[in-house]
């Protein structure tokens, strides 16, 4: 499970079905500072019920799972008479020392809330597990309907498992205190406010951005180790740590602006070297027969397509009198370099990448449809939307409709001159703000890396862009290395992402070429 995040409470008693409320709606964030919306759970119809969120510990299953107007509701069973850790748990219930429920999940959509914390509107509900200690405390079971024991149950064997747990209660409790005192002092510095000014000596400042100026400047060595913790290893120290939350989603926005492919083809994250899809070439054929002629025999064809994440990678050099420097925006130049360096690339690759350690690129893909223009080194005179028109009707209906036109502003302030008989320009500007301008209807992307209009050139691409697979491996990860220029007073900062892309579906589009 990718990014297993832990949080709830519970609360239990005696064996047999539990009932109880796994999240709380509007009772306030976690002791993470996190809070989860309603309509943000998805789970499957039942889910495991574990123990300290151990998979190998399996205690019971959670047989319901309900959204109340007070928050996620679960009822289930505690597997007593199977699973001696089962009844252990029971034990632990009964005595008061684990008092909790705490849900295992994936996030999919949130959003940063400050001082700390995030809002949660989208999530997958993994697992709920019985704890000792829970993140938020109204998570709790509300009720536990005793099951009858059976004979072996008061067995000497399980009543000496009971005294011997009953024994381990105080030293529980008092790890449960530490715990507890641990909380309050993070939700206390959580809890401070925000500064305006967020350089790395504030302590106010939110705790991801803090850990990651504070891993730049100084390395992992001198970190506080909460502030460890709020950075996403990515193997271990000496593999280097991924960016905050924050920094990652920032930096897939700017891309966007870079590699405006990104927003109309499918995008996909792995976490596999490479991912195979087949691909049907040929269908069945039928034939027409007499009552008692012999059938003759058809079968489909397939394909096998390979997509394959390549790497980039960047580094900057950095003087530590730079880096110390508190007053000076580091996050936000490596932020701004690391966007224009690698969208630029990323955004050539798209179009006319060869496939040769780089993804291949839309234009260079094989099997698409090709028309010309007819008229050499450009278009024809007269008429010259016709050969635009050709293009919206070679490719299916249901493809067109979803169509957008890729070129460059070069080719895009040639076509804008265009009229029809009335003297209406062909491409129409949008009416409101932030919407692409349309040319028969459907959206025009720019991008700046399509070819010129001029001979043997391909300036126009029209299709369904879904049908253009980009494969995300890692996303932006950074290492701190000073040592090897040491000497010199600085600082190397290595940045690096694995992205791979081509084409899945060539009858989406068709692409022009100009005449020679």
């Amino acid at each position: 499970m990718n990014h297993l995040e832990v949080k709830a409470a519970l609360t239990v008693s005696d064996a047999g079905e539990i009932t109880g409320i796994a999240w709380p709606f509007n009772a306030g964030p976690d002791g993470y500072g996190d809070m989860i919306e309603p309509g943000a759970f998805s789970f499957p119809d039942t889910l495991p019920m574990l123990f300290l969120h151990d998979t190998k510990q399996p205690v019971g299953v959670w047989d319901s799972i309900t959204e109340t107007p007070e928050g996620l509701q679960v009822k289930g069973r505690l597997l007593v008479d199977d699973v001696a850790r089962a009844r252990e748990v029971r034990a632990l219930i009964l005595a008061g020392a684990t008092t909790g429920l705490s849900i295992g999940y994936n996030a999919k959509k949130a959003t940063v809330r400050r001082p700390a914390g995030r809002t949660i509107s989208a999530l997958d509900l993994r697992e709920i597990s019985i704890v000792s200690v829970p993140a938020h405390p109204q998570a709790q079971i509300l009720s536990v309907k005793e099951a009858p024991l059976e004979a072996e149950e008061t067995t000497p064997e399980l009543e000496g498992r009971i005294a011997a747990l009953e024994t381990n209660l105080a030293a529980v409790s008092e790890a449960v205190g530490k715990v507890e005192k641990a909380a309050t002092r993070i939700e206390t510095k959580m809890a401070r406010p925000v500064a305006t000014n967020l350089n790395n000596d504030n302590d106010n400042a939110p705790l991801e951005r803090k850990a990651f100026e504070s891993f730049l400047r100084h390395g992992v060595e001198r970190m506080d180790p909460i502030e460890t913790k709020a950075l996403t290893v990515a193997s271990d120290a000496a593999g280097g740590y991924l960016a905050p939350e924050e920094f990652g989603n920032e930096l897939i926005k700017l891309l966007v602006e870079h590699s405006p492919i990104r927003q109309y083809a499918k995008v996909i994250s792995i976490s596999a070297p490479s991912i195979k899809y087949p691909r049907r070439t040929s269908g069945t054929t039928a034939y027409w027969v007499d009552e008692t002629d012999d059938r003759t025999a058809s079968a489909p064809g397939f394909e096998q397509i390979t997509l394959t994440p390549h790497e980039l990678a960047t580094y900057t050099d950095v003087s530590n009198a730079l880096l110390e420097d508190n007053a000076y925006n580091l996050e936000g130049e490596l932020l701004a370099d690391y966007a224009e360096s690698f969208g630029k690339v990323e955004s050539l690759a798209f179009v006319k990448g060869t496939g040769t350690g780089q993804p291949v690129g839309i234009m260079t893909a094989t099997g698409i449809t090709e028309v010309t223009t007819g008229a050499a080194g450009g278009f024809p005179a007269t008429n010259p939307a016709d050969v635009l028109i050709g293009m919206y009707h070679a490719i299916a209906t249901s493809h067109a409709q979803n169509g957008v036109w890729l070129m460059n502003r070069n080719t895009l302030s040639t076509v804008r001159q265009w009229k029809d008989g009335n003297g209406r320009y062909l491409v129409l500007d949008p009416i409101s703000n932030g919407a692409p301008s349309t040319l028969l209807g459907r959206p025009i992307v720019e991008a700046i890396d399509m070819d010129d209009i001029e001979a043997d050139a391909s300036p126009i691409l029209f299709g369904d862009l879904s049908g253009y697979r980009i494969v995300d491996r890692v996303g932006l990860s950074t290492l701190r290395d000073p040592f090897s220029l040491a000497t010199k007073g600085q600082v190397r900062l290595h940045a690096r992402k694995r992205v791979g892309a081509d084409l899945t579906h060539p009858d989406r589009f068709v692409k022009l070429t100009v005449a020679a």
